[in-house]
């Protein structure tokens, strides 16, 4: 069965339902398989409940802050130490190197629910914005060109070599393994891993599909309040697309964003600074201004070596 043709940077072509299972994509699924296994063998645990629920808040906060608003729109400068330690958690996550998602997620906005666009649930559906891209062999490779910002670092290169992504997420497992054996790294790991996917791939499907439009933006981006509690504030998603560069994705104090609460702590201690924020006149409707492509912005990421 046949899905859209879907453009590429290196040319069109056809996304099939084989393509999300090939040789490439079994581990992906082989992760949901042992979840739902390990749960059925060593039984179903509220306290496992709870592992999971931790460790899917920790890494969903690497997820919004560090690959979304750090790298991929730089709402914030940091010391190359603690950007380091925001690419490792990140990839805690299991989502391929910072550079990888930066640069997809860049070229999301250049192109938001334009032919062109990685993930448009309007213009693909929702299997192929949900996970169909993540999966098939078009956008397997980096970008530089948009991400030239961060392919400066040496140890962000290393970290997005094919071979070293997934470094951090086995790491954090076997820890698990060894601190508390099978039973944690089953619902740390596995569970809160599946879980997590599928919670950071909402935003680009069903946040395009479900929820309110306060802003004419180009694109079918919407806000949802409920999306925001999943991913700790990335559900105000039309906010983001009228206004990129902002830290605070919920404009308003009842627009609860959990992931801009932890990162004003940061920077209350200075392990971050110069934090954006949107203007009142943007907040207000007006105009978002020279925004809109994240990747020709050379701003300086971190403090000098």
């Amino acid at each position: 069965m046949a899905l859209t043709r879907v453009p590429t940077p290196g040319g069109p072509g056809p996304a099939t339902w084989r393509t999300y299972f090939r040789p490439t994509a079994l581990p992906f699924w082989a992760v949901h398989v042992l979840a739902v296994a390990g749960v059925v063998w060593l039984g179903l645990s509220w306290t496992g409940v709870l592992v999971a629920g931790i460790s899917y808040f920790i890494r969903m906060f690497f997820v919004t802050g560090a690959y979304h608003r750090y790298f991929s729109h730089r709402t914030f400068k940091t010391s190359r130490a603690f950007q380091f330690f925001l690419a490792l958690g990140a990839q805690t996550s299991a989502q391929k190197g910072v550079m990888w998602w930066s640069s997809h997620h860049r070229w999301h906005h250049k192109y938001s629910d334009q032919p062109p666009d990685v993930h448009s649930a309007k213009l693909r559906g929702f299997w192929y914005s949900h996970v169909g891209w993540f999966l098939g062999p078009d956008w397997s490779r980096t970008d530089e060109s948009r991400v030239s910002d961060l392919a400066r670092f040496p140890e962000l290169r290393l970290l997005n070599r094919p071979s070293l992504q997934l470094l951090p997420a086995l790491a954090s497992l076997v820890i698990l393994w060894l601190i508390g054996g099978a039973w944690l790294a089953l619902w740390g790991g596995f569970v809160a891993t599946v879980l997590l996917w599928h919670g950071t791939f909402t935003i680009n499907s069903l946040s395009h599909m479900f929820g309110s439009r306060r802003y004419p933006t180009s694109d079918d981006s919407r806000n949802n309040w409920l999306l925001a509690l999943i991913t700790m504030g990335e559900g105000w998603h039309n906010n983001h697309h009228h206004y990129q560069s902002s830290c605070n994705q919920g404009f308003h104090w009842w627009q609860i964003d959990v992931t801009y609460y932890i990162l004003k702590g940061f920077e209350k201690v200075g392990l971050i600074w110069d934090v954006r924020r949107a203007p009142a006149h943007v907040i207000e409707g007006g105009a978002a201004g020279g925004d809109g492509d994240e990747g020709d912005d050379k701003a300086t990421l971190v403090k000098a070596a």
